[in-house]
């Protein structure tokens, strides 16, 4: 099986950082991730990100850097993980994917059931 890319918003605004209750639906349903969803075809990651976030949450970000990338596997899935640090430009908050969404410090991370990947990323922000 090969690794699917999977790129992921660090969305920061005023020491906070937005976070994404999973579709209860979903693999690893209810679980908190940082928002964004699989890389298509011939996109390149910044492209697939922003589309992601566009379609899952209603706003455009800035896309700024990428902090980190995570290999993560188990019996259902097998990704590779590409996080970034990115900015909302524009556009009003609106979930059409996930149950909530948060702004929480990073100091409160521990208070969140993440899914895996996403977990070990939170160190480093």
């Amino acid at each position: 099986m090969k690794a699917t890319h999977v790129v992921a918003a660090i969305i920061k605004k005023n020491n906070h950082y937005l976070i994404a209750k999973r579709n209860r639906d979903k693999y690893m349903g209810l679980m908190w991730e940082f928002p964004g969803g699989k890389v298509e075809g011939s996109e390149t990651f910044e492209e697939a990100l922003s589309r992601e976030i566009l379609e899952e949450l209603n706003v455009s970000i800035t896309i700024h850097n990428k902090i980190a990338e995570e290999k993560y596997k188990d019996d259902e899935i097998d990704i590779v993980l590409h996080y970034f640090v990115c900015t909302i430009n524009q556009g009003e908050l609106i979930l059409s994917e996930h149950e909530a969404i948060e702004w929480v410090v990073k100091e409160d991370f521990d208070q969140y059931d993440f899914v895996a990947g996403d977990g070990n990323i939170t160190s480093q922000l």
